[in-house]
């Protein structure tokens, strides 16, 4: 499956959060549960859905340690949306709480993974040793990744997962920082497998995932309104 590549970065998590708003508002609809919220900008973007903010800083409507639970204190397919945009890689029960967005989510799960490859490339290049998220800093960090792993890895977790959980993929899509015409066909001509060119430049990957079953419910509703 080739991944599309789009061209944006984000200098704040409210540009992000602006970005996930815009950008997928087909599915921000309902009943839409935000793991990770931060300070829940989205909240304030779609005022008309029905919002649930979770995290254990910021301002969330439920204050919650996600490395502290093994499940989420919500009914099964209790949300129409579920979001985790940038929170699964800094949790030690990624496999754990990935599951237990699949089963809150009623229809859509919406969720990004950074390239950790692309941020570490350059420092180690240079023979830094030093970069955002990781490394051995004197305090103990309050913001910190407990995974590396590279965007096609990514890629590959959702995909397994997919078939893990019998949900499908409506959407699958990376994002690079914009460069000038110039520079992106001067890096493709020197990495010209898609594969080897998105681990060293795009930095997120971006998935919608939908449960199949719902659509076949809908389906068969409409047919038996007929």
């Amino acid at each position: 499956m080739k991944i599309r590549v789009e061209y944006i970065s984000f200098e704040t998590r409210a540009a992000r959060t602006t970005y996930l708003a815009e950008r997928f508002s087909r599915y921000l609809v309902g009943r839409t549960l935000d793991v990770g919220c931060d300070e829940a900008h989205l909240k304030e973007l779609l005022p008309d859905i029905e919002y649930t903010g979770v995290d254990i800083a910021g301002n969330p409507d439920i204050r919650m340690d996600l490395e502290k639970v093994e499940w989420l204190p919500f009914r099964d397919s209790s949300y129409d949306c579920v979001i985790c945009v940038d929170v699964l890689e800094h949790l030690d029960n990624l496999h754990c709480i990935f599951g237990e967005l699949i089963r809150v989510a009623k229809k859509n799960l919406i969720i990004s993974l950074p390239n950790c490859w692309s941020v570490a490339r350059r420092p180690l290049e240079r023979g830094k040793g030093s970069f955002a998220h990781y490394g051995l800093p004197q305090d103990p960090p309050s913001d910190r990744h407990k995974w590396f792993f590279s965007l096609s890895q990514a890629r590959e977790f959702v995909l397994q997962q997919g078939r893990r959980y019998g949900i499908s993929i409506a959407e699958l899509h990376a994002t690079e920082k914009p460069r000038l015409s110039l520079v992106r066909v001067l890096r493709k001509i020197r990495y010209p497998k898609q594969e080897s060119y998105l681990n060293r430049y795009a930095h997120t990957l971006w998935v919608v995932f939908y449960k199949a079953e719902v659509v076949r419910q809908n389906l068969s509703m409409i047919e038996r309104q007929r």
